[in-house]
């Protein structure tokens, strides 16, 4: 039987739960704690859904972002926290989600010269091939790790979506490993990672069928019959590749755990519970 690994995007999950909640919740104390309430909330619920043998939640750290090295516009859409007040902003209740992790024994970290991305990566490239994983987030990017062992959850309660290769394929007409290639020419607004003109998911995916890869079609541009898609792609050949190296994951990363240390049994707490005994409630 194999082990079931959950991956859980920590602040991803966090901004979900922080700006999910209907209205602000304060305990007893005047302390705010609708972001922590939301997360031990889902993430037990996810648990239970997936109900792992081994479980990881990984955050982003504030260490510089070696993409921009390469685009100095990626990401650049994002709010700078530093400057946000404390009742709308979700890193306030981070230190009580690591309390209730540490309560849980579930093993987090936070990320120090590389994104979660590239963390959560080299843990399906590494355990991938004899494990079940399951990935919860909603970035897109992690979909490119899909393949018989690895499968991304999109958690929404009841109405929680898994993606494996057939839900994948369904949706977006190529195959998982071609999904960098896709976002490359279609671009990432979410990270601010502009694709090429005249380019949408449908010629996207027509592009991939037809020519394979990123590569394919780069070197057989001139074969594509409507003009406007060919000269976009021999325009923005550059872009597009420095699009890919942006957007895809590879194993480079260290892992901050290996998986003897990811062990973990769900004891039936509550978010109930799991706040009070952390002091919240």
């Amino acid at each position: 039987m194999k082990n079931k690994i959950l991956i859980v995007d920590g602040h991803n999950l966090l901004f979900q739960m922080f700006f999910g909640m209907p209205s602000r919740i304060i305990n007893k104390d005047g302390k705010a704690i609708q972001g922590t309430l939301g997360f031990v909330g889902a993430l037990l619920k996810i648990i239970r859904m997936i109900n792992p043998t081994h479980t990881v939640v990984v955050f982003d750290g504030e260490s510089q972002n070696p993409r921009k090295e390469l685009d100095v516009n990626y990401k650049a859409n994002r709010v700078d926290y530093n400057a946000v007040p404390d009742e709308e902003n979700p890193f306030s209740q981070l230190d009580d989600i690591y309390k209730a992790l540490d309560y849980l024994k579930i093993c987090h970290f936070e990320t120090g010269l590389c994104e979660t991305d590239d963390v959560i990566a080299a843990y399906a490239f590494k355990y991938g091939n004899d494990n079940e994983i399951f990935i919860s987030s909603f970035d897109s990017d992690f979909f490119q790790l899909i393949n018989k062992n690895v499968k991304v959850l999109r958690y929404r309660g009841d109405n929680s979506v898994i993606y494996d290769i057939n839900l994948f394929f369904e949706k977006f007409n190529i195959m998982p490993n071609q999904y960098a290639d896709f976002k490359s020419l279609t671009g990432d607004t979410a990270d601010n990672i502009k694709g090429a003109d005249k380019i949408g998911p449908k010629t996207a995916a027509a592009l991939l069928n037809r020519f394979g890869d990123l590569e394919g079609i780069i070197l057989n541009a001139n074969e594509i019959e409507k003009l406007s898609v060919k000269r976009s792609i021999i325009e923005n050949t550059e872009r597009i590749k420095k699009n890919l190296c942006l957007i895809k994951l590879t194993d480079c990363a260290k892992l901050p755990f290996g998986l003897d240390k990811l062990l973990y049994t769900y004891n039936g707490e509550t978010t109930t519970e799991v706040l009070t005994q952390i002091g919240l409630k």
